[in-house]
Protein backbone atom coordinates (compact mmCIF):
# COMPACT_ATOMS: atom_id res chain seq x y z
CA UNK A 1 0.00 0.00 0.00
CA UNK A 2 1.71 3.52 -1.12
CA UNK A 3 0.72 6.85 0.35
CA UNK A 4 -1.57 7.29 -2.49
CA UNK A 5 -3.25 3.87 -2.04
CA UNK A 6 -3.76 4.96 1.67
CA UNK A 7 -5.36 8.51 0.70
CA UNK A 8 -8.03 7.41 -1.80
CA UNK A 9 -8.72 4.58 0.38
CA UNK A 10 -8.39 6.44 4.17
CA UNK A 11 -11.90 7.83 5.39
CA UNK A 12 -11.53 12.12 6.13
CA UNK A 13 -9.84 11.97 9.35
CA UNK A 14 -6.75 9.30 7.62
CA UNK A 15 -7.02 12.09 4.40
CA UNK A 16 -7.02 14.97 6.46
CA UNK A 17 -4.08 13.87 8.40
CA UNK A 18 -2.35 12.46 5.07
CA UNK A 19 -3.23 16.24 4.08
CA UNK A 20 -1.37 18.24 6.88
CA UNK A 21 1.71 15.92 6.88
CA UNK A 22 2.51 16.63 3.17
CA UNK A 23 1.90 19.89 4.06
CA UNK A 24 4.27 20.12 6.95
CA UNK A 25 6.74 18.34 4.59
CA UNK A 26 6.87 20.71 1.71
CA UNK A 27 6.63 23.79 4.17
CA UNK A 28 9.70 22.28 6.10
CA UNK A 29 11.70 21.20 2.71
CA UNK A 30 10.73 24.75 1.04
CA UNK A 31 12.26 26.46 4.14
CA UNK A 32 15.48 24.07 4.51
CA UNK A 33 16.34 24.60 0.80
CA UNK A 34 16.09 28.51 0.96
CA UNK A 35 17.47 28.38 4.73
CA UNK A 36 20.82 26.56 3.37
CA UNK A 37 21.14 28.64 0.62
CA UNK A 38 20.87 32.00 2.57
CA UNK A 39 22.57 30.96 5.36
CA UNK A 40 25.59 29.27 2.74
CA UNK A 41 25.91 33.14 1.11
CA UNK A 42 25.65 35.11 4.74
CA UNK A 43 28.62 33.28 6.61
CA UNK A 44 30.82 34.63 3.37
CA UNK A 45 29.00 37.66 3.20
CA UNK A 46 29.49 38.76 6.83
CA UNK A 47 33.00 37.81 6.82
CA UNK A 48 34.01 39.48 3.61
CA UNK A 49 31.79 42.79 4.95
CA UNK A 50 33.44 43.12 8.30
CA UNK A 51 36.93 42.79 7.05
CA UNK A 52 36.11 45.28 3.85
CA UNK A 53 34.88 47.93 6.42
CA UNK A 54 37.96 47.88 8.14
CA UNK A 55 40.46 47.91 5.27
CA UNK A 56 38.62 50.89 4.71
CA UNK A 57 39.52 54.96 5.30
CA UNK A 58 36.17 56.18 6.47
CA UNK A 59 32.73 55.17 6.77
CA UNK A 60 31.31 55.82 3.39
CA UNK A 61 33.80 54.44 1.33
CA UNK A 62 33.26 51.52 3.80
CA UNK A 63 29.43 51.54 3.35
CA UNK A 64 30.69 51.14 -0.96
CA UNK A 65 32.94 48.67 -0.41
CA UNK A 66 30.53 46.35 1.57
CA UNK A 67 27.41 46.66 -0.73
CA UNK A 68 29.19 44.31 -3.14
CA UNK A 69 29.47 41.57 -0.51
CA UNK A 70 26.40 42.10 1.64
CA UNK A 71 23.87 40.20 -0.57
CA UNK A 72 21.74 39.46 2.36
CA UNK A 73 22.05 43.27 4.08
CA UNK A 74 23.32 42.29 7.35
CA UNK A 75 25.90 44.32 7.73
CA UNK A 76 24.96 47.60 6.29
CA UNK A 77 21.90 47.59 8.30
CA UNK A 78 24.30 47.85 11.41
CA UNK A 79 26.20 51.14 9.51
CA UNK A 80 23.14 52.47 8.36
CA UNK A 81 21.35 52.29 12.13
CA UNK A 82 24.56 54.60 13.49
CA UNK A 83 24.05 57.37 10.33
CA UNK A 84 20.47 58.38 11.25
CA UNK A 85 19.47 60.11 14.19
CA UNK A 86 16.17 62.37 14.68
CA UNK A 87 17.07 66.10 16.19
CA UNK A 88 15.20 67.00 18.73
CA UNK A 89 13.85 63.14 19.74
CA UNK A 90 14.57 61.19 22.21
CA UNK A 91 16.03 59.01 19.99
CA UNK A 92 18.69 61.48 20.13
CA UNK A 93 18.78 62.01 24.14
CA UNK A 94 21.70 61.04 25.92
CA UNK A 95 25.21 60.84 24.79
CA UNK A 96 26.62 59.49 21.57
CA UNK A 97 27.64 56.08 23.35
CA UNK A 98 24.03 55.34 24.59
CA UNK A 99 22.69 56.61 21.26
CA UNK A 100 24.92 54.12 19.64
CA UNK A 101 24.18 51.38 21.64
CA UNK A 102 20.60 52.18 21.54
CA UNK A 103 20.53 52.19 17.66
CA UNK A 104 23.22 49.01 16.86
CA UNK A 105 20.70 46.73 19.12
CA UNK A 106 17.60 47.71 17.85
CA UNK A 107 19.51 47.29 13.77
CA UNK A 108 20.95 43.82 15.54
CA UNK A 109 17.51 42.83 16.40
CA UNK A 110 16.26 42.90 12.78
CA UNK A 111 18.84 41.21 11.87
CA UNK A 112 18.58 38.29 13.96
CA UNK A 113 14.79 38.36 12.98
CA UNK A 114 15.99 37.94 9.20
CA UNK A 115 18.31 34.72 10.34
CA UNK A 116 16.22 33.05 12.62
CA UNK A 117 13.35 33.13 10.27
CA UNK A 118 12.03 29.78 9.38
CA UNK A 119 13.40 28.58 12.72
CA UNK A 120 10.14 28.30 14.87
CA UNK A 121 8.07 26.78 11.49
CA UNK A 122 11.05 23.47 11.88
CA UNK A 123 10.90 23.46 15.33
CA UNK A 124 7.39 22.99 15.13
CA UNK A 125 7.32 20.41 12.17
CA UNK A 126 10.07 18.45 14.42
CA UNK A 127 8.50 18.73 17.08
CA UNK A 128 4.53 17.59 16.15
CA UNK A 129 5.00 15.52 12.81
CA UNK A 130 5.11 12.48 14.79
CA UNK A 131 2.21 12.86 16.80
CA UNK A 132 0.37 13.78 13.90
CA UNK A 133 1.49 10.82 11.93
CA UNK A 134 0.63 8.62 15.33
CA UNK A 135 -2.95 10.15 15.04
CA UNK A 136 -3.35 8.22 12.16
CA UNK A 137 -1.65 4.94 13.25
CA UNK A 138 -3.67 5.27 16.19
CA UNK A 139 -6.81 5.34 13.78
CA UNK A 140 -5.86 2.73 11.61
CA UNK A 141 -5.53 -0.05 14.55
CA UNK A 142 -8.56 1.20 15.60
CA UNK A 143 -9.93 0.39 12.23
CA UNK A 144 -8.33 -2.89 12.21
CA UNK A 145 -10.32 -4.07 15.84
CA UNK A 146 -13.29 -2.66 14.16
CA UNK A 147 -13.03 -4.84 11.10
CA UNK A 148 -12.23 -7.91 13.66
CA UNK A 149 -15.27 -7.10 15.45
CA UNK A 150 -17.19 -6.92 12.63
CA UNK A 151 -16.26 -10.04 11.00
CA UNK A 152 -16.76 -12.17 14.66
CA UNK A 153 -12.85 -13.70 13.55
CA UNK A 154 -9.56 -12.65 12.54
CA UNK A 155 -9.08 -12.81 9.08
CA UNK A 156 -5.99 -11.70 7.15
CA UNK A 157 -7.83 -9.34 4.50
CA UNK A 158 -9.63 -7.67 7.97
CA UNK A 159 -6.80 -6.41 9.32
CA UNK A 160 -3.76 -6.26 6.39
CA UNK A 161 -5.71 -2.81 5.21
CA UNK A 162 -5.94 -0.84 8.52
CA UNK A 163 -2.88 -1.95 9.76
CA UNK A 164 -0.75 -0.72 6.31
CA UNK A 165 -2.44 2.53 7.38
CA UNK A 166 -1.26 2.81 10.43
CA UNK A 167 2.09 2.09 9.65
CA UNK A 168 2.64 3.70 7.00
CA UNK A 169 1.00 7.08 9.07
CA UNK A 170 3.88 5.94 11.37
CA UNK A 171 6.63 6.02 8.55
CA UNK A 172 5.28 9.51 7.04
CA UNK A 173 5.25 11.27 10.78
CA UNK A 174 8.98 10.19 11.53
CA UNK A 175 10.24 10.78 7.64
CA UNK A 176 8.22 14.66 8.10
CA UNK A 177 9.88 14.83 11.80
CA UNK A 178 13.39 13.68 10.88
CA UNK A 179 14.77 16.31 8.16
CA UNK A 180 12.77 18.96 10.09
CA UNK A 181 15.15 18.68 13.36
CA UNK A 182 17.96 18.31 11.80
CA UNK A 183 17.53 20.92 9.58
CA UNK A 184 16.47 23.08 13.03
CA UNK A 185 20.12 21.71 14.57
CA UNK A 186 22.43 22.13 11.54
CA UNK A 187 20.98 26.29 11.23
CA UNK A 188 21.04 26.82 14.86
CA UNK A 189 24.70 26.16 14.89
CA UNK A 190 24.88 28.23 11.48
CA UNK A 191 23.06 31.09 13.10
CA UNK A 192 24.89 30.85 16.24
CA UNK A 193 27.93 32.16 14.58
CA UNK A 194 26.79 34.96 11.99
CA UNK A 195 25.21 35.92 15.10
CA UNK A 196 28.49 36.22 17.12
CA UNK A 197 30.50 37.74 14.47
CA UNK A 198 27.90 40.33 13.82
CA UNK A 199 27.36 41.03 17.57
CA UNK A 200 31.15 41.56 18.08
CA UNK A 201 31.35 43.89 15.06
CA UNK A 202 28.54 45.83 16.20
CA UNK A 203 30.47 46.34 19.63
CA UNK A 204 33.49 47.20 17.64
CA UNK A 205 31.63 49.41 15.61
CA UNK A 206 30.18 51.31 18.26
CA UNK A 207 33.65 51.44 20.49
CA UNK A 208 34.88 53.30 16.98
CA UNK A 209 32.03 55.81 16.50
CA UNK A 210 32.06 56.69 20.07
CA UNK A 211 35.42 57.68 20.23
CA UNK A 212 36.26 59.19 17.14
CA UNK A 213 39.28 60.66 18.08
CA UNK A 214 40.87 56.96 17.98
CA UNK A 215 38.83 56.24 15.49
CA UNK A 216 38.25 56.78 11.35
Amino acid sequence: MSFMDLFRQGDAITQVVAILLLAMSVSSWVVILWKAWMLRRATGDVARSTAAFWQAATIDEARQKIGAFDREALVLPLIAATQTHAPGSLAAAGDKSQQLTRVLRDALHRVLDKLQFGQVLLATVGSTAPFVGLLGTVWGIYHALTNIANAGQITIDRVSGPVGEALIMTAAGLAVAIPAVLGYNIFGRLIGRIEADLEGFARDLRELLAHPASGA
